[in-house]
């Protein structure tokens, strides 16, 4: 399982540096849901193999009113949603009475956590530290997020507390069959086309209980194949959990989107595409996943409207053109067949196998028809090909020089691949490899008697 960690603190203590710091960029899932004071950020980071997920909340003083107030109820709830809290604090400050609200807090929540003290630099550790034993929870830690000192370490024994990331049989989780996750923003019909896809006839579905995971898989059988719904958060109607909980559940939708074989991307005719679908897109993508786009609330358009949605998808989605797109009604059934048939093929594309002679082959009728270019009086050349993994398809290019290689050949040679092998609804990865000269040391040799 992936640990969820929690950064919390009054406002400027240094959450977002910390943040980025964590996941090595600034590149972060916003997560803009409707009814959100603030934004919230979400990323992923990795202690050599052990992966965990970040979420930067807003700050907190304890005596917030209104609009703050809610904002606040958000990063209570991101606090019971988390394995392991970081409470920061700020060095030049002291200790507040801001602090000692939240501190609090943060005992009656139960959650394993640890008192990080921020912008120590500059300053006498020992005497800082000191001051905030006063708040009870443990030895305090010092930081320098700007300076990126102390981070390392800080993850490295928050990580100790957590078991070992081990590959998960998501067969034995999950149940064999394509594995489908349905992923959006609030209200654009993921529950509506659950219920649709479970409901058609032919369709044989049974209850599983929830994962390790917290979310909910349904095996079911369409058309004699077998499927497994994996039901991201949001798609439940959970009427006793509070809807801060809900707004945090993204976590959950990440988790999911990593145990999918496909995901079927839920966006609203309505609202065009937003942000946040590009950002959701931009995760799934990350993962190598295979994708399968909907467009729900196409009922009721008029083709004026439907002409104009035609136009800004095209806009924004050109980098999606490998991935199929359907104009669906959830609510009345239209087209929700041809997303299976889809998912099929995407799944089908993405779990391919292709033999070493078959790719070289391949790869060299590539490189007759566009030659790569010179570099230094030499041309680069490509010795051969094989496959180096599976959803979503990897293929190792084999050379001379590669490294130079220019990332319009590189387009080149993806796309081409894609084309041939017709691979439709799934990313592909070409990683690019350089053998070494055997003859190196012997031509060092020589030079040195010279």
């Amino acid at each position: 399982m992936t640990p969820v960690i929690a950064l919390v603190g009054r406002p400027n203590v240094g959450k977002s540096t910390l943040f980025n710091c964590l996941t090595r960029t600034r590149d972060a899932l916003v997560a803009d849901w409707p009814g959100l004071t603030r934004d919230r950020k979400y990323g992923e980071g990795k202690l050599g193999e052990q992966p965990y997920i970040v979420v930067d909340t807003g700050g907190v003083s304890g005596y917030e009113e209104g609009l703050d107030s809610e904002m606040a109820e958000q990063s209570y709830a991101a606090i019971q949603e988390a394995d392991f809290v970081i409470f920061l604090v700020d060095a030049r400050d002291g200790v507040t009475a801001s602090d000692h609200s939240l501190a609090n807090h943060l005992r009656q929540a139960g959650k394993p956590m640890q008192l990080v003290v921020n912008k120590v630099d500059g300053l006498n550790e020992d005497t800082v530290l000191n001051d905030f034993y006063e708040l009870g929870l443990g030895d305090p830690f010092p930081l320098a997020a700007s300076h990126n000192r102390g981070v390392t370490s800080l993850i490295t024994d928050v990580l100790d507390g957590f078991p070992d990331a081990e590959p998960v049989d998501t067969e034995a989780l999950y149940g064999q069959g394509i594995r489908l996750a349905i992923v959006g923003r609030p209200n654009v019909g993921k529950s509506t086309l659950v219920n649709r896809m479970l409901g058609e006839e032919r369709v044989v579905v049974y209850d599983h209980p929830g994962t390790t995971m917290d979310s909910i898989a349904i095996p079911f059988t369409r058309d004699e194949i077998n499927y497994t719904l994996i039901d991201t958060a949001g798609i439940r109607r959970r009427k006793s959990v509070r809807e801060a909980v809900e707004k945090f559940s993204i976590i959950k939708t990440l988790q999911a989107i990593q145990s999918a074989n496909v995901v079927i991307l839920v966006l609203d005719a309505r609202d065009g595409v937003v942000e946040q679908d590009l950002h959701m897109l931009h995760h799934v993508l990350k993962s190598g996943r295979s994708v399968v786009m909907a467009v729900n609330k196409w009922d009721g358009m008029s083709e004026e409207q439907k002409d104009e949605v035609r136009r800004g998808l095209n806009r924004r989605l050109d980098f999606m053109g490998w991935a199929d797109l359907h104009f669906i009604s959830a609510l009345h059934g239209t087209n929700v067949g041809h997303l299976f048939k889809s998912a099929q093929r995407a799944y089908e594309a993405a779990t391919s196998q292709w033999s070493t002679h078959f790719l070289t082959e391949l790869m060299q009728g590539i490189v007759q028809e566009h030659q790569p270019p010179m570099v230094n009086g030499r041309r680069i050349k490509l010795r051969y090909a094989h496959l180096g993994g599976r959803n979503p398809p990897v293929i190792v290019v084999h050379g001379n020089q590669v490294d130079k290689l220019p990332g319009s050949y590189k387009r080149y040679m993806e796309n081409t691949f894609r084309e041939v092998l017709e691979l439709r609804g799934t990313p592909v990865r070409l990683e690019f490899r350089s053998g070494d000269n055997p003859y190196a040391s012997t031509s060092n040799k020589r030079k040195q008697r010279r």
